[in-house]
């Protein structure tokens, strides 16, 4: 029997609804061009080439992914300029030379010399690699720490002086923004990202380098950003779909989730409080991220009106447990009955899936399964 209903779909299942995906793209994709920035997608919260190809819209095509997996699969999908957002390493040159060799312009990042240098080498034999240098603006995590920037130079010179190599621009990411909960710190944390990438981007061109790219980007700053002088293009990613953590520090509003785990009820356990549902840490994932600003969402919270208040309080592999302050409706909620739980962080959510099933709740409140999308996992 073909599918038609979310009542037919196995679970748990990854469920997306169209009609909010739909607006959250218009939204981010107007708000740049209005800023008079490239909006390059990260894919790595969508992983699908349907869903690229509507984010993409209006804009130039460009994309980025986080895996040589997602690179391989947008360029299947006829993307042509390809953003590897982490880290390059010498032994993944190879691969990143097979799609450029097919005509894909796949750019790599480094924040390293030795790094720089093998780019380097690898060019000498006649292949072409377009690279961006890392900053960190903030976040900790990658890139040469502004305002210092130590080596910058010197790995920019390396990249610019080898034939075959681009150096394309500077790149960051402001993940700190997601730390937090006020449009006024999402700000300052969106003019730290701005005067640190573009910072960078001038201290090369004073010492007579080019760099035509100055690449930030995070889905909180794309959206509080009060200026954006000096970027070219934003990298925001999780905003195709938001989640609970993005709408606790401000990113979103309450209706604008698109993604969410459909779920069986499994059990009944009153004396608890509690019942189970066959989605756990694997259908869910752990992370805890919207619990910094608000504690009672656990690892997702159950959408509609019937399950206000109702959240997983904690999960083993296969078993959500949900719970509330307020006795739960058992009666309304049988063994059986299906359930649709928000996530936390709507990209570590949908990788345990290889597909979304699309519903349209402009269409029928979102209960017709409209279409499926693919995925792509792993790296």
């Amino acid at each position: 029997m073909s599918i038609q209903t979310i009542d037919d779909l196995p679970t748990p299942s990854l469920i997306l609804d169209r009609a909010i995906l739909r607006r959250n793209l218009k939204r981010m994709s107007e708000r740049l061009a209005n800023a008079g920035v490239t909006l390059r997608p990260h894919l790595k919260t969508a992983k699908s080439v349907q869903i690229g190809r509507m984010a993409v819209e209006g804009h130039d095509g460009r994309i980025t992914v986080s895996t040589l997996a997602e690179a391989r699969y947008f360029a299947d999908g006829g993307f042509k300029d390809i953003l590897y957002g982490v880290g390059i390493v010498p032994a993944k040159l190879p691969a990143v030379t097979a799609l450029r060799r097919q005509g894909v312009n796949l750019r790599v990042v480094t924040d390293n010399l030795a790094v720089a240098n093998a780019i380097a080498a690898a060019a000498s034999s006649g292949d072409m690699f377009s690279v961006l240098i890392e900053i960190d603006s903030g976040a900790g995590r990658a890139g040469l720490p502004f305002p210092a920037l130590p080596g910058l130079l010197e790995i920019a010179q390396t990249l610019h002086a080898a034939p075959g190599v681009e150096l394309a621009g500077v790149m960051t990411h402001a993940g700190h923004s997601y730390h937090q909960s006020t449009p006024d710190g999402i700000a300052a944390v969106a003019e730290q990202e701005r005067r640190a990438i573009v910072g960078a981007a001038e201290k090369l061109r004073a010492a007579g380098i080019p760099c035509s790219i100055v690449s930030a980007g995070s889905t909180p700053t794309a959206v509080h950003a009060r200026d954006f002088t000096g970027i070219t293009e934003m990298r925001p990613g999780v905003y195709v779909f938001n989640d609970l953590d993005q709408e606790f520090i401000g990113s979103c509003g309450s209706g604008d989730l698109a993604l969410s785990v459909l779920a069986s009820v499994i059990g009944h356990y009153p004396h608890r409080n509690q019942l189970l549902i066959d989605a756990g840490a694997l259908a869910l994932s752990k992370d805890i991220s919207a619990q910094e600003f608000q504690p009672k969402v656990g690892f997702g919270t159950l959408a509609g009106v019937l399950a206000s208040g109702m959240a997983v309080v904690e999960c083993s592999q296969e078993h959500g447990f949900v719970g509330a302050d307020s006795p739960l409706p058992y009666a309304k909620l049988p063994v059986g009955a299906r359930v649709r739980v928000l996530p936390n962080h709507a990209c570590i959510t949908a990788a345990a899936y290889d597909r979304y099933y699309v519903v349209d709740s402009d269409l029928d409140g979102g209960r017709s399964v409209v279409d499926v999308y693919d995925r792509i996992n792993g790296w």
